[in-house]
């Protein structure tokens, strides 16, 4: 098949072009022009790019809207979908607090949010605003509702930014300065002058570039040696999705080949086989099999089918009017338009009508020449500077400093996605009152439902500041906020991320300037990572360990279990001294000397060499293991019971034993192990029934849990519009209604203390 698309969009013409002129025969002295190899492949010629008004002429070269229409339907439902799921509209009321004292995490720290109902209204104004893209219905106005309370919803919250909620914010910018309108739409039904009219090229240009960005640029990213190396995401292997490639590879090549190998490929190479006719089935195929498992690794929302509906974008834009033209005609009224002639429209840029027939097909007859007005050259500008922004945002942390962890910059824009992973063993947060002097600590995330300001720097600023504010509410008078942060990233050691000297409150930050107080990423020590993986191949399923390293100069404040009743630090590389202070005692380790600690007591440990130390905690969990030890033994008891084989008489505590498929059985449990056992044993054949759940089990299941949700949503949202028009109503009658918004489903009611969890949890980083 001859390609027809642009790199960064589609040639003019409808796909019909060639069965219309197979039908009628062009008169013998009119012979179609001779294509050269760079127009069949990328649907342009090299002139087009010689001087400024071709290229203008051609971004603005009339192309069919069916894709693009297609397209603004879709992406108008999923943003519908998406308001009431990962923006929050079914648990609003918990996200903002109205009323309560809580720490906010904005970008510009006068932003603050509305009163609850009037949040209520931001996100209705947000719904209809999607709906109205999707429906093409006041379709300037749909796109300007939803994109202005999206960003502004977006900017109030810095620990819910993700880089595909920052691409529906671009891609809603974009729709609004685009015809999506031209096709498919309520607007074509009231206005005949726009349906089924010609958009302008560079409207494809723009999403095109723009997902290819999203590939491209996310496996850029994952050239980094932690990616390539397989330490990134080396969690999602052990996933049920890629038991089928464990058949054939053990986990470990599953790891690096398919995890970290086939998400780079796929990345640098998903937007370059999208494009080219011949390649683009296989890439439909990859890329479709690539989001569906996203979407069951990760809780990333309406991501996946997003990008699932950005793919049809790369096939031929008049794609939509043969698939619908296989339909039977009793549903045309309703189904798109499969005529293959698009009107013209004063958007595009049309060329003189040449003599043959097959230009006369180019152009429909009544389009005449047009010339290139400002509007042309202004959305040739745009587009040519919105695409060098978009390739320049991802590497601009030079300039954005200070929004930084180990990822310099502004994370939000950076298509870094799954490129680190991140584990916290300690965090500690310690107050100092400025008049008395007064020591105390405070529970890590007190004041906020975030857990994301430990891994930003400008997000412990503003924590900092937020907690300074509200503790002299507790008569502590002008306080210090110090945090001691432990963070691993791609399975390295446990770092400090922040100082723990400097008082966060005074501390100087500037979005443009390097934080000070920033401890730098230890990557000297990364070939360690190899040795950590022998060490703890070496050890038994009842023994635990953690890498720890440190900075000259400072140390770590630990206490001890009393659980862990066999921990010992092993020191690896620099010197340390250790403290017991119950003891009183200092003991002196040098690389390769070990000493145990005692369980239920505080410890410390300094590093006093030049170089950063690195030891590990080696512990087992005595009490746990213990009670491993009499799971083991009840189960065996159990089985025997079972199959008939146990004579000897039960004593009343293990009685329970006997009735363990019943429901209840471990209520009337009085041995406290035993109630665990049975509560084990019921919790995993529960989650055994899950998993094993047919196909439309999991859907009546999925349905049910969403339509839960979505009725929350709509119902709370009633609530806040009835008391914006009309006033509170009573408390009594405000508390039923907000009972009766909350009712679940029977099995969640059921299981509302104990939920049942998946053996790996996934989110993204």
């Amino acid at each position: 098949m001859e390609a027809r698309d642009a790199v960064a969009g589609a040639l003019v013409r409808s796909d019909g072009e060639e069965q219309t002129t197979k039908k009628v025969a062009a008169p013998k002295k009119d012979k179609p022009q001779t294509k050269t190899k760079m127009e069949q492949i990328f649907g342009f010629k090299k002139e087009d790019l010689t001087s400024w008004q071709s290229l203008v002429a051609l971004l603005n070269r009339p192309t069919d809207p069916a894709s693009l229409g297609i397209f603004r339907c879709l992406f108008g439902l999923v943003m519908t979908i998406d308001v009431t799921q990962e923006r929050g509209l079914s648990h609003l009321d918990y996200k903002y607090l109205d009323g309560a004292p809580v720490c906010r995490f904005p970008l510009f720290n006068f932003l603050q949010p509305l009163p609850m109902d009037w949040m209520y209204l931001v996100y209705v104004v947000m719904f209809f605003g999607a709906l109205g893209i999707m429906l093409g219905c006041f379709y300037r106005l749909s796109c300007l509702m939803f994109i202005s309370t999206y960003w502004y919803i977006f900017f109030l919250d810095k620990t819910a930014w993700n880089n595909h909620s920052y691409l529906y914010g671009l891609i809603g910018f974009q729709l609004m300065i685009m015809d999506g309108n031209r096709y498919w739409s309520i607007d074509g039904l009231r206005r005949p002058s726009i349906r089924n009219a010609h958009v302008p090229l560079w409207n494809y240009t723009l999403l095109r570039t723009q997902i290819f960005i999203v590939y491209f640029i996310a496996g850029i990213k994952k050239l980094d040696a932690d990616w390539v190396e397989g330490y990134s995401m080396s969690y999602l292997a052990h996933h049920w999705l890629f038991d089928p490639f464990k058949v054939i590879l053990p986990v470990e090549l599953v790891n690096l080949l398919v995890v970290h190998g086939g998400g780079l490929i796929l990345d640098l190479t998903a937007g370059y086989l999208l494009f080219f006719d011949a390649t683009r089935p296989y890439a439909f195929f990859f890329v479709t099999y690539f989001h569906c498992m996203n979407s069951q690794l990760f809780s990333i929302g309406m991501f996946s089918y997003t990008m699932l509906a950005t793919s049809p974008l790369f096939c031929y834009p008049d794609w939509p009017r043969r698939f619908f033209a296989h339909f039977p005609g009793f549903l045309r009224a309703v189904l798109p338009i499969t005529s293959p002639d698009p009107q013209p429209s004063p958007s595009c840029v049309y060329r003189e009508i040449q003599s043959t027939s097959v230009e006369r097909r180019e152009t429909p007859p009544a389009a005449k020449a047009s010339k290139l007005r400002f509007k042309h050259k202004l959305a040739a500008i745009f587009t040519i500077i919105y695409i060098i922004e978009q390739f320049f945002l991802p590497y601009s942390h030079f300039i954005t400093q200070g929004y930084n962890n180990w990822t310099n910059g502004l994370y939000g824009y950076s298509w870094d996605m799954m490129v680190h992973s991140r584990s916290h063993q300690h965090v500690k947060i310690t107050y100092k009152d400025g008049k008395t002097g007064e020591i105390g600590y405070l529970n890590p995330g007190v004041f906020t439902q975030s857990r994301r300001w430990k891994d930003h720097g400008d997000m412990l600023k503003q924590y900092a500041t937020c907690l300074s504010q509200f503790l002299p509410r507790y008569n502590i008078s002008d306080p210090e906020i110090y945090f001691d942060i432990w963070v691993s990233i791609n399975e390295r050691f446990q770092q400090r991320i922040f100082d723990p000297r400097v008082d966060i409150v005074k501390a100087d930050w500037s979005p443009f300037q390097a934080n000070p107080w920033l401890m730098p990423l230890l990557v000297d020590l990364s070939p360690w990572r190899t040795k950590f993986q022998e060490i703890e191949g070496s050890l038994d399923n009842q023994t635990e360990i953690v890498f720890i390293a440190d900075f000259p100069g400072l140390h770590l404040e630990n206490f001890v279990s009393e659980d862990l009743g066999n921990t010992s630090i092993h020191v690896l590389q620099g010197k340390v001294n250790i403290e017991i202070l119950e003891e009183k005692k200092n003991f002196s380790l040098q690389p390769g000397e070990q000493i145990k600690v005692p369980a239920g007591a505080y410890h410390k440990v300094y590093t006093v060499s030049e170089e950063p130390s690195c030891y590990m905690y080696i512990y087992v969990n005595t009490t746990e293991a213990a009670l491993q030890e009499n799971f083991t033994k009840l189960f065996e008891l159990q089985e025997r019971i079972r199959n008939g084989t146990e004579t000897e008489p039960l004593p009343p505590e293990l009685q329970p034993l006997v009735a363990a498929d019943l429901e209840g059985a471990e209520v009337n449990a009085t041995d406290p192990i035993v109630r665990l056992f049975l509560k084990r044993q019921r919790r995993m054949k529960e989650v055994k029934k899950r998993r094993e759940a047919s196909v439309l089990e999991r859907l009546e299941r999925f349905a049910v849990k969403k339509y839960y949700t979505i009725r929350r949503g709509f119902l709370m949202t009633a609530i806040a519009m009835r008391n914006l028009a009309v006033g509170l109503p009573p408390l009594e009658q405000l508390t039923r209604e907000v009972a009766f918004a909350n009712m679940k489903e029977p099995q969640a009611e059921a299981n509302q203390d104990e939920r049942l969890k998946d053996e790996v949890g996934h989110g993204e980083l």
